[in-house]
């Protein structure tokens, strides 16, 4: 599979990621039910098959989806990339809340290296801003933990570019992590062309919109405790707009005979601040049909093709 490299002097990764957040199982803002075997399963398919590198959370599950993905690299873990975040922690009732003071980044590394069983993470991200807590000083303690060993690189989530030329102006920021789809594209005035020029590596999230850019989504085969039930994009009349979306990108994939998904992935991946797609998966079918988008190289005619699209519905 192709590889890319992280942001300025950065290890080289898969273009897609193993995104393990519908892994975590139920929580506030799960998926629903998993099979924790399955999901080791998935994951060591998409290993086997050129993928290099893993992303997990905290909050997956508040520490079920960093669990498993132990369990599936053990006895192969300085072979797998695995990148990891902190600041989004359980309230104590079960309700995720950012908080991203120094004291909480520190508790939450110690933490996350016991459940994934290791001594150092890949790549350590800060979740989400925190409007509470200056910057500086949870990028201070970022910084700490790089330094000493436990986080061989650190990045951030879902940061605009006031707060990444903060971050950056301290030390450099390997990477950002945002959500990036044919849909949902706010970051692509500002923030990715920042990234580009700046040598920030970039992960993109959600780049098949949870699902709904499938092809195959149907919204009444959604579990209760998923979350979609309660985003935007599931509720009337986003939900309609992007499946009219969809039908229309079936026959341009059809083409190349390729999925609507697949396609979605390969179109995040032509953007040129683009390191790598991370792509969730629940079994080994649906890593198998997402691995092959790497085989469709959008050109600049299909792309256009797609924008007119992408324009007559404009989210």
């Amino acid at each position: 599979m192709e590889k890319r490299k992280l942001g300025k002097n950065g290890p080289e990764l898969s273009v897609i990621g193993f995104g393990a957040w519908a892994i975590g199982g139920p929580w506030e803002w799960g998926w629903g039910k998993v099979d924790d075997d399955e999901s080791i399963r998935a994951i060591n398919v998409a290993l086997d098959n050129g993928i290099n590198w893993i992303d997990t959370a905290a909050a997956y599950g508040f520490g079920h989806s960093e669990e498993v993905v132990a369990k599936a690299v053990e006895g192969k873990r300085d072979k797998v990339f695995i990148a990891t975040k902190c600041g989004l922690i359980n309230d104590g009732s079960g309700h995720a809340i950012i908080n991203n003071k120094p004291e909480i980044i520190r508790k939450e590394i110690e933490e996350s290296l016991k459940r994934l069983k290791t001594d150092y993470v890949d790549l350590y991200q800060i979740h989400w801003p925190d409007p509470e807590t200056p910057i500086e000083d949870s990028w201070e303690e970022m910084i700490k933990i790089r330094d000493e060993g436990k986080a061989k690189f650190i990045g951030v989530c879902n940061f605009d570019v006031s707060l990444l030329e903060k971050c950056s102006s301290i030390s450099q920021v390997q990477s950002l992590q945002p959500p990036y789809s044919m849909i949902r594209r706010e970051y692509e005035k500002e923030v990715l062309p920042y990234c580009y020029k700046n040598e920030i590596g970039v992960v993109a999230y959600s780049p098949m919109q949870a699902g709904l850019l499938t092809g195959k989504f149907d919204i009444s085969k959604i579990q209760p405790d998923d979350w979609r039930n309660k985003g935007n994009y599931f509720k009337e009349p986003l939900l309609s707009k992007a499946l009219n979306v969809v039908e229309k990108l079936k026959p341009i994939a059809a083409k190349q005979n390729m999925t609507v998904g697949q396609m979605a992935i390969a179109w995040v991946l032509k953007n040129p601040s683009m390191t790598s797609a991370i792509v969730g998966a629940r079994n080994e079918k649906q890593v198998l049909e997402n691995i092959k988008a790497v085989e469709y190289i959008m050109n600049d005619d299909e792309y256009n093709e797609i924008e007119k699209i992408l324009v007559e519905h404009e989210f």
